[in-house]
C-alpha cells in the first residue's frame, strides 16, 4: 500500500514538472548531467565497459568522451520524456521531423498495412508520438509493462496521446488478428534482450554474441508486411529529424533470419555513427549463449 501511494506521489511530481517549459526542464537536465554522471557515478561501470567492448577501435579517451555526452544525452531525455504528457502536437510536429515517408504513406494509402522498426536511440518515446502524429492509420507500439502497475498505466496514458493503441508484447499476435482487415502499423523496438528462455537466435551485435528479438521477422514473413526502418537524426538539444528508411519491402521472400540480421547490422551501423544517443545504460549483453 505504502508503494501505491509513493508511487501516485511521485507522478504527481512528474505532472509538476511536465508544466515547465523545456527551455527550464533543461536547466534541471544539466543538474541531473552532474549528479548522475559525477557524483552518483550512476551504472558507470556498465556504460564503460559497454562503450569500450562495443567500440574496441575508439582510444579510452574518446571513450571517455562519448560516456560524457551520454550522460548529458541522458539526462535531456530524462525530462523529455517527462514533458510528455503535455507537449503539444504542435510542438512534437516541429522538434520531431519525419522525412522521407511517402513509400510507407503510399501502402497505408491503398490499404495495406506497414510494420516499423527502431531502436532506443534518440528520443524513441516522442518518436512513438511523432508516428501516430505523421501516419492516418491505427498504430500498434509494441511495448514490454513496467513491474510497477502505477507507473504503467500512467506512461501507457502518455505514450497513447495522439491517437496510439499500446499493445503489450504477449499480445501481438491478437491484435494483428484483429485489425487484419484495415490497414494498420505496428512498431517495434528491434535492441531488447530477450529473456534467457526467449532468447533463441544469436549473432555478433557490436563485437559481442548477442540475443535478438525475432518477433518483427516472424511477423513480417507471416504477412508480407512491408518493413520500414526508423532512423533517428539527433539535429541538437530537443530537435531530432527521423528518415523513414525501406528495410524490406517483400519479407515474404527472405530467408530464416535474414530480416533479423538486416535490422541488427543497420542498428550497429547507426551506434557507431554516433554512438553517445543509443542507450548504454542497460545490461544488453547480460546473457551469453549456451556452450
Amino acid at each position: 500500500m505504502i508503494n501505491k501511494y509513493v508511487s501516485h506521489l511521485g507522478i504527481l511530481l512528474l505532472g509538476v514538472l511536465s508544466l515547465l517549459p523545456l527551455s527550464l526542464l533543461y536547466v534541471l537536465a544539466d543538474g541531473v548531467y552532474l549528479l548522475l554522471y559525477h557524483i552518483i557515478g550512476y551504472r558507470r561501470k556498465v556504460v564503460r565497459e559497454n562503450l569500450q567492448n562495443a567500440l574496441p577501435e575508439r582510444t579510452l579517451e574518446e571513450i571517455i568522451n562519448i560516456e560524457k555526452k551520454y550522460y548529458r544525452y541522458l539526462a535531456s531525455l530524462i525530462f523529455e520524456v517527462v514533458k510528455m504528457s503535455r507537449i503539444s502536437r504542435s510542438e512534437i510536429e516541429k522538434r520531431f521531423v519525419f522525412k522521407n515517408k511517402e513509400l510507407a504513406l503510399s501502402y497505408l494509402k491503398r490499404g495495406e498495412s506497414i510494420l516499423i522498426c527502431s531502436a532506443h536511440y534518440g528520443n524513441w518515446e516522442w518518436g512513438t508520438l511523432g508516428l501516430g502524429l505523421n501516419f492516418p492509420c491505427a498504430h500498434y507500439p509494441i511495448y514490454k509493462p513496467l513491474s510497477n502497475p502505477v507507473f504503467d498505466r500512467w506512461f501507457k496514458g502518455v505514450r497513447s496521446r495522439f491517437g496510439n493503441k499500446l499493445i503489450a508484447m504477449r499480445q501481438t499476435m491478437r491484435a494483428l488478428a484483429a485489425g487484419k482487415n484495415k490497414p494498420s502499423m505496428f512498431s517495434f523496438g528491434n535492441d531488447q534482450a530477450p529473456s534467457r528462455d526467449e532468447s533463441h537466435y544469436w549473432t555478433t551485435f557490436l563485437h559481442q554474441q548477442a540475443s535478438i528479438q525475432l518477433g518483427i521477422e516472424k511477423i513480417a514473413k507471416r504477412t508480407n508486411r512491408p518493413i520500414f526502418y526508423l532512423q533517428v537524426k539527433v539535429l541538437r538539444r530537443g530537435y531530432y529529424e527521423v528518415d523513414c528508411v525501406p528495410l524490406c519491402l517483400n519479407p515474404a521472400e527472405t530467408n530464416e533470419f535474414e530480416i533479423t540480421e538486416m535490422h541488427t547490422r543497420f542498428l550497429e551501423k547507426i551506434i557507431r555513427e554516433e554512438p553517445a544517443y543509443w542507450l548504454w545504460s542497460h545490461r544488453r549483453w547480460k546473457y551469453k549463449p549456451a556452450a
